[in-house]
């Protein structure tokens, strides 16, 4: 079953992004803790949104997704970005990654949103295998880029001065 998160959920959905940041290698990176949570899911100003997906047997969460609104200037139209989808290692093969994606989808076509986009790291085989299953397109002429700490403090500086 998937259904949207609850405050309820909080503690599973920190767990989650702990196994999620294990698994990719950067669990150290992985800080958020569960007030900051609850106030971006369902603060009086949310920043992001989820789902979960529980086993229909237990009731247990056994992943998630945490996704957030983009707009593209080029089309004039809201997307979603998918900042996070998760299963963990039991239930992964039963079909949850899968019908997140599709509720993801849904909500996209219910809401107006003409781009669904995420990220995938190079070595995920099993992801990209997946993704591309869907139909996922893979953007190889776009490369991420990210600011933190000393390179975002340095380029913040430059603003103070002028």
């Amino acid at each position: 079953m998937i259904r949207a998160a609850t405050e309820d959920d909080i503690a599973a959905i920190r767990a989650m992004i702990r196994e999620l940041a294990a698994y990719e290698r950067a669990v150290e990176q992985a800080r958020a803790t569960e007030e900051q949570l609850r106030e971006a899911l369902f603060g009086p100003h949310p920043a992001a949104h989820a789902l979960i997906a529980e086993d229909d047997t237990t009731g247990e969460a056994v992943g998630y997704a945490l996704w957030f609104p983009r707009f593209s200037t080029w089309t004039g139209t809201r997307g979603m970005h998918l900042e996070d989808l998760y299963v963990r290692p039991g239930a992964r093969g039963g079909g949850h990654g899968r019908a997140l994606l599709a509720a993801l989808a849904a909500l996209c076509l219910r809401d107006g949103f003409e781009r669904f986009e995420w990220w995938v790291l190079d070595w995920n085989e099993p992801a990209i295998g997946f993704y591309k299953s869907l139909g996922a397109d893979f953007l190889d002429e776009w490369r991420v880029c990210r600011l933190t700490g000393d390179g975002l403090s340095a380029l913040a500086s430059a603003a103070d001065a002028s």
